[in-house]
């Protein structure tokens, strides 16, 4: 994983920040660190290159998704600049063909270009891991096992048998490609026989057949950071499959998947719960229990609290993966109804019914309102 700051940390905002966040907070830290403010602090000019850094990526919507599915990886210019080295790399294989053959040059070398490896790198690999709530939060280290190709240890990745040499491809010469002649055009294309890689292997090794690697189960441990959220995915490099014939390896991608939780819900930094409570609590008010992270919190319930009323808890929610702090947890109250009264208790409630009647404005103020609503309604659709 890349080792620079993440860039929704260097500005201070949250993943899920507007644009309008993103730019009010990389005006505040561009003023902060301005090198005309801060000319003999060398960490001042190095931190304000970094905020511009991370405000060139969040600020572009294009690269900004790209971070957010791949991290550094998907906007390192170094990843970039190596795509646009392949994609001349290419174009001179092409042309570099053609004016070799016209003025005696030597194809793509005669035209400043590199050869490319002709060593296929192994392909890279998808898991999908559960996590509890509790381990997304905490961070965890499992260990898992995958079905993966790994080098061949008898013959080292080579794909020889033990003594034997690959040999030079006849077919294009050890090149990895042949020249097709299409009237004025030469085209290069993938050598058939050896599949691009420049060689023949007569000798194959038993073990692996002459491919380099062989399947085999591999277990892993993995350390999972605190508060990864459904969909993260965590880039272990070069954990997954072998290339043949000693190509590097590809990378294992880790993608999370948090399981249901019997109390929580979380959406973003913030966790919720409904939190059943008694008809007599939220008429006359009371105090009540609440699960955190951080254990059991008192929560007084204000008297004539209604039914669906959130109360936040401030800061008692989930500190992400991206930084900023922690969210809150958001209680969420449920009058629950009695149920297996007995006939004096059912007749304490009829008691109680009949002693509010006529002060519906009074006592049931949301009922009353909705039953204008209502009436004006059916009036209005004539029924």
């Amino acid at each position: 994983m890349s080792d620079k700051e993440d860039y929704y940390s260097v500005l201070g905002v949250d993943k899920k920040a507007s644009d309008d966040e993103i730019k009010k907070a990389y005006r505040k830290l561009a003023m902060k660190y301005h090198p005309d403010r801060n000319k003999e602090d060398k960490n001042a000019e190095a931190k304000f290159k970094t905020v511009n850094e991370a405000y060139e990526i969040l600020s572009d919507k294009q690269k900004r998704a790209a971070y957010d599915m791949h991290g550094h990886a998907g906007v390192d210019p170094s990843a970039a600049a190596q795509a646009r080295a392949h994609a001349e790399a290419n174009f001179s294989d092409i042309f570099g063909d053609i004016f070799g053959d016209m003025f005696g040059g030597g194809g793509a070398a005669g035209m400043g270009g590199g050869r490319r490896s002709r060593v296929q790198r192994g392909a890279d690999l998808r898991y999908n891991l559960e996590l509890s709530l509790e381990e997304a939060i905490r961070g965890t280290t499992v260990s898992v096992k995958i079905n993966t190709l790994v080098g061949c240890k008898a013959c080292k990745g080579s794909g020889a048998k033990d003594g034997a040499k690959p040999v030079s491809c006849s077919t294009c010469g050890g090149h990895g490609q042949v020249r097709m002649q299409q009237g004025f055009f030469s085209i290069q294309q993938t050598c058939p026989t050896c599949s691009g890689s420049g060689q023949i292997i007569k000798d194959s090794c038993t073990a692996c057949r002459g491919q380099g690697r062989i399947p085999e189960p591999k277990t892993l441990s993995i350390k999972i950071p605190p508060g990864v959220d459904n969909g993260d995915r965590i880039r272990l490099t070069g954990e997954g499959e072998a290339g043949p014939h000693g190509g590097e390896p590809g990378d294992l991608y880790v993608q999370t998947h948090i399981k249901p939780h019997h109390i929580f819900t979380r959406e973003a930094a913030n966790l919720y719960c409904e939190v059943p409570v008694s008809y007599a609590t939220v008429t006359l008010g009371g105090e009540i229990e609440v699960p955190t992270l951080d254990g059991r919190v008192k929560l007084k319930i204000p008297a004539e609290t209604q039914t669906g009323k959130l109360f936040r808890l401030r800061g008692k929610g989930v500190k992400t993966l991206h930084g900023g702090g922690p969210g809150d947890c958001m209680c969420r109250v449920i009058v629950e109804t009695p149920v297996n009264l007995t006939a004096a208790q059912k007749e304490l409630l009829k008691q109680f019914e009949d002693g509010i009647a006529g002060a519906e404005d009074k006592h049931n103020p949301q009922a009353k309102s909705w039953f204008k609503n209502v009436k004006a309604f059916f009036e209005e659709m004539k029924f």
